[in-house]
């Protein structure tokens, strides 16, 4: 069968988190079960079969739920910090900074994420962000009268000598 997998990366990503000894053999027995024995080398399996073994492989290891307890918390954060969690544009713009994580937030893996926090708390330690400063054109309620002060100096004292 023809398959369009190139890159095996999801696989050996949630593979390695597990706990084992010899490696190989874990890993032909899986790829057998979820191809019903047809199989054990990754090369040879169809898009569904793949799929299907990596949604295993991450639910057994706990990593998407992970990532999604993660992520809440950093959205949690951010909100605390004043940005509109509720509009994914501005939680993007925030995430694309190089200052803060330098790409967008679907995009942020665990260790983005556990960063992302640590510069959250932060931001929340010194007050939150500051809000974007704008030109303001100060227009004077009320124009004050200036005040005249006169000096009366004594011209005998001048044109002595």
């Amino acid at each position: 069968m023809s398959t369009t997998i190139r890159n095996y990366h999801r696989f050996y990503a949630s593979f390695n988190r597990l706990p084992g000894g010899d490696r190989e053999d874990m890993k032909e027995a899986l790829v057998s079960s979820f191809t019903d024995g047809r199989t054990t080398s990754l090369k040879e399996m169809t898009s569904k079969e793949y799929d299907a073994l990596c949604a295993s492989l991450e639910e057994r290891t706990g990593w998407k739920e992970q990532l999604r307890q993660k992520r809440s918390l950093c959205l949690k954060l951010m909100q605390k910090a004043g940005i509109d969690t509720t509009d994914w544009a501005r939680v993007n713009d925030f995430c694309r900074n190089p200052r803060i994580a330098g790409k967008v937030f679907a995009r942020l893996g665990m260790k983005d994420l556990e960063a992302l926090q640590v510069k959250l708390r932060a931001i929340m330690h010194k007050d939150g962000l500051k809000p974007a400063r704008t030109k303001e054109i100060a227009i004077p309620s009320q124009q004050t009268e200036r005040e005249t002060t006169m000096m009366t100096i004594p011209l005998a004292v001048m044109g002595q000598a």
